[in-house]
């Protein structure tokens, strides 16, 4: 009869195997779930791509998440966050110095909303991912998809290397102007209704009312603004300095996330 000592190396092995498979191949994506943890533990996880997703079932106890290298770099980083509906037995915090936590999501049947945290830098880029309590044991899953980059100039898709960094704050010469509305991922003619500042992650976000969708490959624009306009918020550089003003103009941009996920968009406006 195998010893309590094998039997903890057995559990112990099965544990984290069952750790391991639930990485997806190229281990940027992790599914798992609470029924194989302990009550009470901690599960670490480490996902080193630039985006991938969590799907955790049935959460249990709690999951530590480091994103990134485990060098955290000289320059800030910022995650952005976008949880599948609805977001279920748990709650996710970025973890700050100190080990003080912030609250990113929480439970709750709503409209996906996605929320980007900024890390300092040097400041390990982790997640702690808390089951919260519940009477009863029916199907809850926690997941969404992330996003991590690097705090620095603007970053561009490959699809847009023709565009340089700094033309995110000018407008676009007309060689550019083809480039960008063959390539982009939204095409919009329309006025700029708001901007609002975001100083931790230095963006502004400026609130848009379509005249004219050209052209969009995920649902960002729909209609549900004053008057039946679509309506959308993208994103641009804070050093930019856009505020709000009369005219038209044409917007374009690249979204950062998979469809129907649509966040950080870049910007650009030409009248």
């Amino acid at each position: 009869m195998p010893t309590p000592a094998l039997f903890c190396a057995l559990c112990f092995g099965l544990l984290a195997t069952a750790a391991r498979a639930g990485y997806s191949e190229d281990r940027c994506s992790w599914r798992g779930s609470g029924l194989t943890q302990e009550p009470g533990s901690v599960g670490q996880l480490a996902l080193a791509c630039a985006e991938g997703g969590i799907e955790w079932l049935y959460p249990a106890g709690a999951l530590r998440l480091t994103l990134g290298s485990s060098d955290p770099g000289v320059r800030p980083g910022i995650a952005c966050l976008r949880p599948a509906r609805p977001f279920a037995g748990a709650q996710v915090f970025a973890e700050r110095a100190g080990g003080v936590l912030e609250l990113l999501l929480a439970e709750g049947p709503g409209p996906a909303g996605g929320r980007c945290v900024r890390w300092g830098p040097r400041e390990r880029r982790a997640l702690f991912l808390q089951a919260t309590p519940h009477p009863d044991i029916s199907r809850r899953v926690a997941s969404f998809r992330f996003e991590l980059r690097e705090d620095g100039r603007p970053e561009l898709p490959p699809q847009a290397h023709g565009l340089s960094a700094d033309g995110a704050c000018r407008p676009c010469s007309d060689a550019e102007l083809l480039l960008a509305v063959c390539t982009s991922d939204f095409v919009i003619h329309g006025t700029i209704h708001g901007v609002a500042h975001d100083t931790e992650l230095q963006e502004s976000v400026i609130t848009v009312a379509a005249a004219r969708v050209l052209r969009q490959t995920l649902p960002l624009f729909r209609v549900g603004g004053p008057g039946g306009q679509a309506q959308a918020s993208i994103r641009t550089p804070l050093h930019c300095g856009v505020h709000p003003g009369p005219g038209t103009f044409l917007f374009m941009g690249w979204s950062r996330f998979a469809p129907g996920t649509a966040q950080l968009p870049l910007h650009r406006a030409r009248d």
